[in-house]
């Protein structure tokens, strides 16, 4: 999850700083996102342990289906702009072959 983020991380903060952001804003901004995610991260895993009725399928099926909605919300529309309409059916491609390999493991 770290590793797919790095790319909109990067394009997030170019845009920033072409926008005129200073650098130590945009790295404020990184600092305080880290940190709010690392809060809510910490009350989502509370919530799992004290849930006996949430397992592991239900939080992955979850974190997919965020994955997915970040990649159409912020990424695609990018994505189409320089790759064209080649990149939908890829994506699907890709997601369709982690759940293969989920499933053969």
């Amino acid at each position: 999850m770290f590793v797919s983020n790095i790319p909109e991380g990067i394009a997030g903060t170019s845009s920033l700083i072409a926008e005129g952001y200073s650098r130590r804003r945009v790295y404020r901004m990184w600092i305080a996102l880290v940190i709010a995610s690392a809060a809510a991260a910490a009350v989502g895993f509370s919530f799992a342990r004290s849930t006996s009725s949430i397992d592991g399928r239900t939080v992955q099926s979850f974190a997919a289906g965020a994955m997915l909605t970040m990649l159409a919300d912020t990424m695609m529309p990018e994505a189409f702009k320089h790759g064209g309409k080649i990149v939908g059916p890829l994506t699907a491609l890709g997601f369709l072959m982690a759940a293969v390999l989920a499933v053969l493991e």
